[in-house]
Order: C-alpha cells, then sequence, then structure tokens
C-alpha cells in the first residue's frame, strides 16, 4: 500500500510538471515529439488518478472496492492506458531513430501531422482490444493483482481468454519491445560511429600537440570515454525501464493463464505496482532530464519567485507608506 501511495505522489507531480512545461514553452511543442509526450503524460495522469486509487483500496479491503460498472471501466482504461503507454514509448523510440539516422530529412518525415496520425494509430490499437474484452464481458476485478484489470471467471472461457491475453501482449509488449530494440540499437550504431570520428580527431590533435599539459591530455582521454558510454547508458535506461516495469506483469499474466502452477498474492500485487511505477519514471526518463524541460521548469520557477518577489514589495510599500501617512498629518 505504501509502495502505490508514493507512486501516485511522484507520478502526480512529475506529470503535471511535464505538462505545465509543455503548456509554458512554445519550442517544446512545436517539436513532433510534444505530442507523443503530451499523449505518454496525460495516459499515466489518468491512471494516476483512477486505477491506482482503485487497486489501492482493493489491497487495503482485500475485494472490490468498487461496483460492477465503475471496475469495468476502470478496467478498460487498465488496459487501454497500458498498451497505448507502450506504443507511445515505440513511437518516441521511432521519432528518434529517424532524427539520428536521417538528420536532413527529419523535418520533412517526422512533421507534427505525421506524428499525430501515429498517436491516432495508437490510441485506435489501443483501444481495440478493451473493447472486444468490454463486448466478451472479460473486464472485471482480478483478486490476484487486487486491481480491475483483464479477468474471465467461467471455466469454459478459459483457452480463448487465453489466447486472447496472448494476442494482447503480443500486440502491445512484445511488439513495442521488439520496435524499441530496432530503433534504439540503429540509434546507438549511429552514436558509436561518430564516436569513433571524434576519438580519431581528438588523438591526432594531442598527437601534433606535443607541448600539451599531462592533465588536459587525461582530461581528453576521459572525455572520450564519457562519450562513448553516454548514448549505451541513455538507450540502456529506455529499454531497461521498459522491461523492468512491464515484463514481470506481463509475464505473471501468461503463467498464470498457462501453468498451473500457483503464483502469490503478493507478487501479483508487486508485478501491477511495478507497470504502475512507469507512469512515474517516465516523466525522468522522456522528459524533464532534457535540456529544454529543465529549461522550462527554471523559467517557471524564476516567473513564480519574481511575482512572489513583487507581491511581497508591494505589500511592504503599502505597509510602509501606512506608517509614514499619520506622520505627515
Amino acid at each position: 500500500a505504501r509502495l502505490i501511495v508514493g507512486t501516485m505522489g511522484v507520478s502526480l507531480l512529475s506529470n503535471a510538471l511535464v505538462l505545465l512545461c509543455l503548456l509554458h514553452s512554445a519550442d517544446i511543442r512545436r517539436q513532433a515529439p510534444a505530442l507523443f509526450t503530451l499523449n505518454l503524460t496525460c495516459g499515466n495522469l489518468l491512471c494516476t488518478v483512477v486505477n491506482m486509487p482503485l487497486t489501492l483500496a482493493g489491497v487495503v479491503a482485500q475485494r472490490q472496492p468498487a461496483g460492477d460498472r465503475l471496475c469495468r471501466l476502470a478496467a478498460f482504461l487498465d488496459t487501454f492506458l497500458a498498451a497505448n503507454s507502450m506504443l507511445s514509448m515505440a513511437a518516441l523510440s521511432i521519432d528518434r531513430w529517424v532524427a539520428v539516422v536521417f538528420p536532413l530529412s527529419y523535418r520533412t518525415k517526422m512533421r507534427l501531422r505525421d506524428a499525430a496520425l501515429m498517436v491516432a494509430y495508437t490510441w485506435l490499437h489501443a483501444l481495440t482490444f478493451p473493447a472486444a474484452a468490454l463486448a466478451l464481458s472479460w473486464l472485471g476485478f482480478h483478486q490476484l493483482y487486487a486491481s480491475c484489470t483483464l479477468c474471465s471467471r467461467r471455466p469454459d472461457e478459459r483457452l480463448r481468454f487465453a489466447v486472447f491475453t496472448g494476442t494482447f501482449h503480443t500486440l502491445s509488449f512484445l511488439l513495442s519491445f521488439v520496435v524499441l530494440c530496432f530503433t534504439y540499437l540503429k540509434v546507438l550504431k549511429v552514436a558509436r560511429f561518430h564516436c569513433k570520428r571524434i576519438d580519431v580527431i581528438t588523438m591526432q590533435t594531442l598527437v601534433l600537440l606535443v607541448d600539451i599539459h599531462p592533465s588536459v591530455r587525461e582530461r581528453c582521454l576521459e572525455e572520450q570515454k564519457r562519450r562513448r558510454q553516454r548514448a549505451t547508458k541513455k538507450i540502456s535506461t529506455f529499454i531497461g525501464t521498459f522491461l523492468v516495469c512491464f515484463a514481470p506483469y506481463v509475464i505473471t499474466r501468461l503463467v498464470e493463464l498457462f501453468s498451473s502452477a500457483p503464483i502469490g498474492s503478493h507478487w501479483g500485487v508487486l508485478s501491477k505496482c511495478l507497470t504502475y511505477g512507469k507512469a512515474a519514471s517516465d516523466p525522468f526518463v522522456y522528459s524533464l532530464l532534457r535540456h529544454q524541460y529543465r529549461k522550462s521548469c527554471k523559467e517557471i520557477l524564476n516567473r513564480i519567485l519574481n511575482r512572489r518577489s513583487i507581491r511581497s514589495s508591494g505589500l511592504t510599500g503599502d505597509s510602509h507608506s501606512q506608517n509614514i501617512l499619520p506622520v505627515s498629518e
């Protein structure tokens, strides 16, 4: 329960800050990735205010936390938002791939219209499975995960439900993972190629500069190492957070359906909490640690501080004038 509360707090604050940055900065809004980020952020906020509180209530009460209609609505949102989040990350990776591999034609290949079409496809793809599950009455409260999600209570539908769930995770989790690996490995290949070119130029310069101080030479070599590791760390973070947050839940769902092995309720809830953790980590992984968002956050903070200073100076001036008036009289 504490883990869910902490995740809710971090997710709400960080995603709200991303929205503020998008509203504040026109430069960010003009770029195509802003649509993917906006789609991902709104989905994370919706999950934070609807699904997480219901799961928290389910964990505390150990039973269905709301009525059947509300639970079905939450299960519909849970399925839709999970697929939408995965596909949005895949869309962001495609954007990075086009920007790095095709830098000269990026503006023509990734316009706002193209980004809007990708977001529309993401919604259509993500809506297909919860709509089908709603029509087949496969949405409700699942005791193992203490949450409203995909579930089937009829034993005679077990095989059909297992095939449906397997197809859903294949076309959401597995598809997104393959896209992430393909695009980011291509990006890493290009980044390493550029690093090698820079390293050759750096080494040639160091050879020519015979009288260079040893400390300067060491700093250049250290910068070379950091440059090689930077792209690898970023890509490992993108793919690693995706796997850590989604893979345990997906594997647990498949083991539950295709195996008779018992699964502990604590693990079921933990795997569900990890998927919620993605909503809390996305703002930092994809937005807030980037230069443009950090700059926007600083501008928002400076604007708030300036308003406070103006108000405090105004109040000080009013009180000072009030003190002077009686004396002049």
